[in-house]
């Protein structure tokens, strides 16, 4: 997010703190215990104030004179409950006024369902929590260098998900820069996490690939996959294939370059093999066409930045004469350092991206931080769960095994999320940062194609959730001035096969509220 956004979402955040502050039991929690009386589980006038506080009117008054009146919700939320059970699922739903508490509407909103990515929102606001938006990785070279050369060179990673080829490049070049002429022989230390490298849940679906299901490892490259870029040539010979990162495949096979407007058939399958991939090459790719990229994961991440860094050395002109190995735990003089980006910046990752390896490797960060190393995802899954009980966001139930939400590994309701989030937004530590992080509506990230109507106003602000029979979304409606934001969270499971119009009807509600916060104020 540009400053001068992340500056009006600070002020934002006063707004609402002050306004919830001057109001009498405005800065208590939502009461979880308020059940229906329609049949949609809409809040009615009936439902009980926060803290036991005399009913509040069903049209909540939001800070000035506004008041949003979300009888126009409560319609598509009946829509949307009546859809996912048509379908064959289920759905739980709760929106509420940020700055009371009060409940605008709310459909089973203590059910217990899969967050899918979702649970990225726990991960996001521990991370900010219990290490800071200003934390940032080291990735180091160390060694005893002596007249320009290294016996053994260390390169020691503490979890950076963003560390790229180029970043390895420029460490390189930084050692040849000391005086470095020659390496010995490459060691990775890997022990700033524990060494189950595949994430709880991850193995639900070994056979898969993609890089989505990278594993993570404390030194890890490229988001641990490797890019195949395609690149035809003349018609009949081979086409191009470049890696990204080098060092770690061998290639067997080719595509060929076939006739132009002849179909595309590119075949990239990946063997294991030891520390290294066999890559088998075949297909065809046209002529005419346009270079073609595809990323795979990598199955055993220890040793990948350790074979690019050697690769990286030889270009730079440092001499490699020995092979990679695990270790160099001993080795403690730093010669060349690599920082990240802050985490503040890196959690757009998460939020805006639902990148599931910066996730998982923010989330082990976590635990090696505040529990010492190795990082574990137990420890994790353990501070995670402690953070939700300091913000109020605990419920009997809701527990996550992993970072991101892949797969089978959490549960979470509508409730606890809405906790999270208003309390996140209520914290002036967190606020800024929290809300940076996610999809702006008809803006970015993965709600780039979705609100398009409002991407003016960037009001709608939340993270996706998505897997073959879970669709949720959750986050923010951010008001014009004066009024108080609106809090939200979707989650519908076992739709699979009806992931589009459950999202259809998920973003209906959501625009169904923003309307009624926006009335009067946007100009059209």
């Amino acid at each position: 997010m540009p400053r001068t956004s992340r500056r009006t979402v600070s002020l934002l955040v006063a707004l609402v703190l002050s306004s919830t502050l001057a109001r009498p039991g405005g800065s208590q929690p939502i009461d979880g215990s308020a059940r229906t009386a329609d049949r949609t589980g809409a809040a009615g006038p009936e439902q009980g104030a926060p803290g036991g506080a005399s009913a509040p009117p069903s049209t909540v008054a939001a800070p000035g004179a506004h008041r949003v009146d979300p009888s126009r919700a409560r319609a598509q939320l009946e829509k949307l409950t009546a859809d996912v059970h048509r379908w064959g699922g289920r759905v739980g739903v709760l929106a509420i006024d940020v700055a009371s508490g009060a409940t605008l509407a709310a459909f089973d909103e203590r059910g217990l369902y899969n967050p899918a990515s979702n649970a990225k929102l726990f991960t996001a606001a521990a991370a900010l929590r219990l290490l800071g938006p200003s934390y940032r990785y080291l990735t180091g070279l160390y060694g005893e260098a002596s007249n320009g050369s290294v016996a053994e060179l260390v390169l020691r990673g503490a979890g950076d998900p963003s560390l790229r080829t180029r970043d390895l490049w420029e460490m390189a070049r930084d050692l040849r820069a000391r005086g470095v002429r020659k390496v010995a022989g490459i060691a990775v230390d890997q022990g700033y996490f524990d060494a189950r490298y595949v994430p709880p849940a991850f193995e639900q679906q070994p056979e898969e690939w993609a890089a989505f299901r990278a594993p993570v490892a404390a030194t890890s490259l490229n988001a641990n996959a490797v890019l195949f870029t395609v690149r035809p040539s003349k018609q009949g010979e081979a086409a191009s294939v470049a890696i990204d990162p080098p060092g770690v495949t061998t290639l067997r096979g080719k595509i060929v370059t076939a006739k132009r407007g002849t179909p595309e058939k590119i075949g990239i399958q990946l063997e294991p093999n030891g520390h290294r991939l066999v890559v088998h090459l075949s297909g065809s790719i046209p002529e005419d066409s346009r270079a073609v990229s595809v990323a795979r994961r990598v199955d055993d991440p220890r040793l990948v930045a350790a074979h690019a860094l050697r690769e990286m050395l030889r270009e730079v002109g440092v001499e490699v004469t020995g092979e990679v190995r695990l270790g160099g735990e001993r080795q403690k003089r730093l010669l060349v350092a690599h920082r990240s980006a802050p985490l503040g910046e890196l959690l757009s990752a998460l939020g805006k991206d639902s990148d599931n390896f910066y996730a998982e490797t923010i989330f082990k960060t976590i635990a090696a931080e505040r529990r010492g190393r190795p990082g574990t995802a137990e420890a994790a899954a353990e501070l995670v769960g402690e953070t939700l009980r300091e913000l109020g966001a605990d419920q009997e139930g809701v527990f996550l095994r992993n970072g991101s939400g892949l797969f089978d590994a959490s549960r979470a309701s509508p409730e606890s999320i809405v906790r999270l989030l208003r309390a996140a937004l209520l914290d002036p530590a967190l606020g800024a940062d929290f809300v940076a992080q996610l999809a702006i509506g008809g803006v970015d990230g993965t709600l780039r194609g979705r609100f398009r109507a409002w991407s003016k106003e960037r009001a709608i602000r939340a993270k996706t959730g998505t897997l073959a029979s879970v669709a949720s979304l959750s986050g923010y409606i951010l008001p014009p001035a004066g009024r108080s934001p609106i809090a939200f969270a979707v989650l519908a499971s076992d739709v699979r096969g009806k992931i589009d119009p459950t999202r259809k009807a998920i973003d209906a509600f959501v625009e169904a509220l923003a309307d009624e916060l926006w009335k009067g104020a946007r100009s059209r």
